[in-house]
């Protein structure tokens, strides 16, 4: 290690690799720390249960918003395949067990399926004039988020030019994404599968003035102009592996298990004291790239952190390892074709106004919408083959309503409660209870992790367990000042977010690792 570099980049998660990447292939030196004693933050597979060799995406699942272009430029090889099933709502109608499944390779299945939920075929051509608006949407805001910082009258000037892309801006940047989705959408169960994208790992309601449903909203639809969620072979590790081996091919250098004691960031030369083997070291650099929230930076540097009250997270991760997959009552639908793109619970549109009713009022709700993905029914390859063999499976459980403070005061209580709640809310729709699948470790416990917002806070540092860090912004800016910057300017010279609390950060994007890798090299001309 050196006594200094051109830049020093604080948490090796998928972003400061991203960074590492670029700014190493540009000729700059380039030192990654990160307190874990493993590369790839969030984007890590772990072998969560000992007992058996499967490893498993331990916080985020799928890649969309992950640009191609960022693959190309640091010539990754990732194989992000494509889910068969889009996404299954269950539902009784008639005293009858069915299901709602939209497919990514049929629309005639879509479109029957839809036709047997509501006995019509206007509410898929309805959801499709609404899906597109996100498409319009799309089209125009992808390409600039690798681009510097654009107005937002401007961006408005963009959509000035038919009646359908003014209906796109007018019903994703301008007024309550609950308008569009009540005004295009008839059906509850369709208008909450429409809206869980505008809720998941925030707070929120279809009305909420500060519209941070509709910035979640877009972060998860323009994803590569498609919106698509794909699945990642290898898990999310395989991502961060190729990132890690992208950055050293690039000149990076990295040190794990790294505690930082103070950093240096007010006067011209900034330096990182930290701990490293049981040494105290100090390393000084010319960049500072920071990929971690504003609330450990705030930490860091003495002062306030003064969050906004949108910035809450509300998520809830459960993991699990299954023996085989559960039957459902919907009998017309195998378990292979449900389970494989996102199962929807709870998750209609009057249910999730209930529940979020019931978490404002400071108590878990009744019914927790959820949803459940499993990963090895599109890719085993994360399963030893002996367990892929016996037809065991992997299943993640991302929890909505949710919020901080419902476990701040009595985490493990209520975390018990909450997994007991989901687990509950899974059981309604599957002919067994879900512990009845669940693989069986050699102490005798139930091979499932739950881990709620407090926990994601102190394992990750995300502010309250907000998996965005700080809530999603939009991808313009209304103050002049930011216009032309990259989003991710501190208010110390050359320290720079490269993390999920940039502007346009959060997901599995590598949009604000990109973005400081450009402001640096900007600056440097």
């Amino acid at each position: 290690m050196k006594s200094s570099y051109d830049v020093v980049i604080l948490g090796a998660g998928h972003n400061g690799l991203v960074a590492a990447s670029y700014l190493g292939r540009a000729g700059l030196s380039v030192l990654l720390l990160e307190k874990n004693n493993y590369i790839g933050g969030a984007t890590t597979s772990q072998k969560v249960f000992p007992d058996y060799d499967a490893r498993l995406s331990r916080y985020s699942y799928l890649v969309s918003l992950f640009p191609e272009k960022i693959i190309r430029d640091l010539g990754l090889n990732l194989d992000l395949r494509r889910r068969v099933t889009a996404s299954f709502t269950p539902y009784v109608q008639n005293e009858r067990h069915d299901g709602l499944l939209l497919s990514n390779v049929s629309e005639e299945m879509s479109r029957r399926s839809i036709f047997d939920l509501t006995g019509n075929n206007t509410e898929y051509d309805q959801m499709k004039k609404f899906y597109n608006l996100s498409r319009v949407f799309a089209e125009q805001v992808w390409d600039t988020m690798l681009e510097p910082l654009v107005a937002k009258e401007e961006f408005r000037r963009r959509f000035d030019v038919d009646g359908v892309s003014r209906e796109a801006w007018r019903s994703l940047a301008e007024e309550p994404i609950g308008n569009a989705i009540e005004r295009y959408l008839q059906n509850d169960l369709v208008r909450g599968l429409v809206f869980t994208d505008a809720k998941i790992g925030v707070f929120t309601h279809p009305h909420d003035p500060s519209l941070v449903q509709n910035r979640c909203f877009i972060y998860h639809v323009i994803g590569n102009k498609s919106g698509e969620w794909k699945v990642p072979v290898g898990g999310m590790g395989a991502v961060a592996s190729e990132l890690e081996q992208a950055a050293r091919k690039a000149g990076a250098e990295m040190l794990t298990n790294v505690d930082v004691r103070a950093l240096d960031v007010k006067g011209k030369n900034r330096s990182v004291e930290f701990e490293v083997d049981g040494k105290r070291e100090t390393v000084g650099a010319q960049y500072l790239l920071v990929n971690f929230g504003r609330n450990v930076l705030a930490r860091f540097v003495g002062k306030l952190f003064q969050p906004d009250s949108t910035d809450e997270g509300s998520v809830f991760k459960i993991n699990m390892l299954l023996r085989r997959l559960p039957k459902l009552k919907a009998t017309r639908y195998a378990a292979a074709e449900a389970f494989c793109g996102t199962f929807h619970c709870d998750e209609g549109y009057g249910q999730m106004n209930v529940s979020y009713d019931q978490a404002c009022q400071g108590r878990l709700p009744d019914k927790i919408p959820c949803e459940v993905y499993c990963h090895t029914l599109t890719d085993d390859s994360i399963l030893a083959p002996e367990l892929r063999k016996q037809g065991f499976h992997t299943m993640t459980l991302f929890g909505l309503d949710t919020p901080w403070s419902l476990f701040a005061r009595d985490n493990h209580t209520m975390r018990k409660l909450a997994e007991k709640k989901f687990i509950e809310g899974m059981n309604q729709w599957l002919e067994e209870p879900l512990e009845e699948y669940l693989a069986v470790a050699r102490d005798g416990s139930l091979c499932i992790e739950s881990k709620s917002p407090v926990d994601i806070e102190d394992a990750l540092g995300m502010y309250h367990g907000n998996i965005f860090q700080n809530a999603p912004t939009f991808p313009f800016v209304e103050g002049k000042e930011q216009v032309g910057r990259w989003g991710v300017e501190t208010e110390y010279e050359n320290v720079f977010l490269c993390g999920s609390s940039a502007l346009r950060g959060g997901a599995v994007s590598g949009i604000p690792g990109h973005n400081a890798a450009m402001k640096v090299l900007q600056t440097k001309r």
